[in-house]
């Protein structure tokens, strides 16, 4: 069975009539969207929040109501994908590019749960580099300050140009190799000028959804 599609149609069954849900970005979330959807259209009464401008287009697709982060008080469910988790729910985000937006609807959201397949839980962070999302202005300056903390570094590119976020931002994909200290990382990293943001997510989520095969392994803080 396809993992992300069980985990993804497993977590939209803690969406609850009357919630506000951050929807995430990304190909496991996307079949929570989906079943989210169809229980909008047998008349469940809930609204979106979305993390991205593809989900935003997504969710109106099939026809999940949705409003800005600023129309509400705050977020009941978060519902997002990581690129990778380890057992204490630290994760890396922001493969899709959307990690600054998915950082903010995260931190206003009273729960948060990833969906995700085997293959992204591991036991320590770092095999997939580390999105880190900084400002065009000086950026090569930013790209050379990150480097000194060690690791080597790629301006995401998208065709023949430099990745924008719906920021109007620059990704810098980040190779640390095993990242031992998320928390210490995190702070050197958002204490350099022209860093906006990075993919370490840490204390955000209260549970993993995790496809296996045909089963399901849940995770919990």
């Amino acid at each position: 069975m396809n993992e992300k599609k069980l985990a993804g149609e497993k977590a939209a069954t803690y969406v609850q009539d009357g919630m506000t849900v951050g929807l995430g970005t990304g190909s496991t979330v996307y079949w929570t969207i989906l079943e989210v959807a169809r229980m909008v259209k047998k008349g469940m009464n809930i609204t979106g929040v979305a993390t991205s401008k593809n989900t935003e287009k997504l969710a109106q697709e099939h026809g999940i109501p949705l409003v800005s982060l600023e129309d509400v008080s705050s977020i009941d469910l978060t519902i997002d994908g990581a690129d990778e988790l380890t057992e204490d729910l630290t994760l890396i985000k922001g493969g899709g590019g959307a990690l600054l937006r998915e950082k903010i609807i995260a931190y206003h959201s009273t729960h948060m749960i990833v969906v995700a397949d085997s293959s992204k839980y591991v036991n320590k962070l770092g095999a997939f580099p580390l999105p880190v999302e900084i400002t065009p202005f000086g950026y090569a300056k930013t790209v050379n300050a990150i480097k000194k903390l060690g690791c080597d570094v790629s301006l995401r590119k998208e065709k023949d140009s430099l990745f924008l976020t719906d920021n109007g931002n620059y990704i810098v994909d980040c190779s640390f190799g095993e990242i031992d200290y998320p928390s210490t990382l995190h702070d050197r990293l958002n204490q350099l000028p022209g860093v906006v943001e990075n993919g370490l997510f840490i204390g955000y989520a209260a549970k993993a959804i995790i496809g296996q095969e045909n089963t399901i392994t849940y995770v919990e803080n």
